[in-house]
């Protein structure tokens, strides 16, 4: 259930609404609005009377949300959420922001040489696994604190900021020291106990699609984050599975216009994992900008043959220079096109 306050409705109004909510045992997250105040309540509200709330000054509505997601709801949050990571921008058509990197760091030189290639093409945001979940087990499995050590100096050194994978409850405290923002990975975006906990950090959440995950299912997993009073979540888009061998996944690019018609989260896509093939990245990052994404992340690497992970689907400094040429070409065009769309009165 949310309650929509009046345009104007004074504290004092609001403050008799949060204490009601509040004497019924239930918690409220309170959306500032251009205009009007949005309340959420959160807990069981089955019992409760709409006309409760209606009759109470200041109230304009009360709308009772039918889906299980609330707070990660357009309805709730009607305005679009920009998630500000350490004045990196992400959402409510502020620039498109690109995320790059290695899938692995294998390295302080390594990073280091990548970062200078992330920061050279634009990239905001340094990419890269020190923990690496591998299908065997007897794959490389990452380097672990030395490795987010080696990110976070690259990343500083080069003035960017830092995502990578947080595996477990046990790691998150780890991961939060030396990572801007904390990534869920595909196999994780159902382990509700660790959405819960990394949701209690505060940081930016990147919530990555899982590998059969509905959208629906998407954004409840979105919904155990902000529950936590938590509003930095990033959907990440990287390909779903299905019948089709020929990609490593199907990307999904309608998953971009939908996620901005349901939640007020932004999306970026990851045409790295969902295609799998290095020469389709560039495209895909194309048609993601297109799509209305508000970002990409990337997998480049100064040696993609020589890659310990993911080489086939990584970009080397030629290829991956020239997609942010295309996709910077892109970004002015969908500029231009949301212009006509919404032409300002002069």
């Amino acid at each position: 259930m949310i309650v929509i306050m009046k345009p104007g409705a004074t504290k004092e109004q609001l403050e008799r609404v949060l204490k009601r909510i509040q004497e019924e045992g239930l918690e409220v997250q309170v959306n500032q609005g251009k205009e009007q105040v949005v309340i959420g309540l959160i807990g069981d509200t089955h019992n409760m009377q709409d006309v409760a709330f209606n009759s109470y000054e200041g109230v304009e509505n009360t709308v009772r949300i039918s889906n299980t997601y609330k707070l990660t709801s357009r309805e709730f949050h009607p305005q679009d959420t920009i998630v500000d990571v350490n004045g990196v921008k992400i959402g409510g058509n502020e620039n498109f922001v690109t995320m790059a990197g290695p899938c692995s760091i294998e390295g302080l030189e390594q990073i280091m040489e990548t970062a200078r290639m992330a920061k050279a093409g634009g990239a905001q945001v340094l990419r890269g696994g020190a923990f690496k979940p591998r299908t065997s087990p007897y794959a490389f499995q990452g380097l672990e604190e030395e490795g987010l050590k080696y990110i976070r100096a690259a990343a500083d050194k080069y003035d960017m900021q830092v995502i990578t994978e947080v595996m477990d409850e046990e790691h998150i405290d780890m991961v939060a020291a030396y990572s801007d923002i904390l990534q869920i990975g595909a196999r994780n975006m159902q382990n509700f106990k660790l959405l819960s906990k990394v949701g209690k950090t505060g940081k930016p959440i990147g919530l990555k699609r899982g590998i059969s995950g509905t959208i629906d299912e998407w954004l409840n997993a979105a919904e155990y984050i902000a529950v936590q009073n938590n509003n930095n979540v990033i959907f990440i888009e990287r390909g779903i599975r299905t019948y089709e061998p020929a990609t490593r996944n199907t990307f999904d690019l309608s998953a971009v216009p939908l996620i901005k018609k349901l939640s007020h989260f932004p999306i970026i896509v990851d045409p790295s994992h969902g295609t799998g093939i290095w020469d389709l990245v560039t495209p895909m990052a194309r048609a993601g900008v297109a799509a209305g994404a508000d970002g990409m992340i990337v997998e480049i690497h100064p040696d993609p043959a020589n890659a310990w992970s993911d080489g086939p689907q990584s970009l080397n400094e030629k290829t991956y220079l020239k997609m942010m040429k295309e996709v910077q070409i892109m970004e002015k065009a969908m500029k231009e096109i949301a212009a006509i769309e919404n032409p300002v009165n002069v």
